[in-house]
């Protein structure tokens, strides 16, 4: 039983890339997941993903590069405003211009970066 999927995603891939490996299987498959790859992928964090159709809720397969040293939720969940996201950067993230916050806005899931003066958001994860 899953109660947080994304802390279970993210811990995958931090185990994955921990030891080594080039490739990982995501056992939980949203709309949500797919947008983090989308993002991860955009950020070079990972070289591609795959997701996997089947009877049994999906899974993606993921194309790991090593360049993943830390990613994890945001627990709990920030609301955050267009101007505030220099607070949470000085928190979440090693130094400025490194790394990546997800921002679940209206608009969609997006890199904090993207979203940066334009819109706020409630924060997802990070990584670096």
């Amino acid at each position: 039983m899953l109660h947080n999927p994304i802390a279970d995603v993210m811990t995958v891939l931090r185990n994955a890339e921990s030891v080594g490996k080039k490739e990982c299987m995501l056992d939980y498959t949203s709309s949500m997941m797919v947008s983090i790859m989308n993002i991860f992928k955009e950020n070079g964090y990972i070289s591609d993903y795959k997701v996997i159709e089947d009877n049994q809720g999906g899974h993606i397969k993921v194309e790991l590069l090593g360049m993943i040293n830390v990613c994890k939720p945001i627990i709990p969940r920030h609301a955050v405003k267009k101007d505030d996201y220099l607070k949470f950067e000085k928190r979440y993230l090693p130094a400025s211009n490194v790394g990546v916050m997800i921002v679940s806005t209206s608009k969609g899931v997006k890199a904090h970066k993207e979203t940066k003066g334009k819109i706020g958001g409630s924060l997802i994860a990070y990584v670096y």
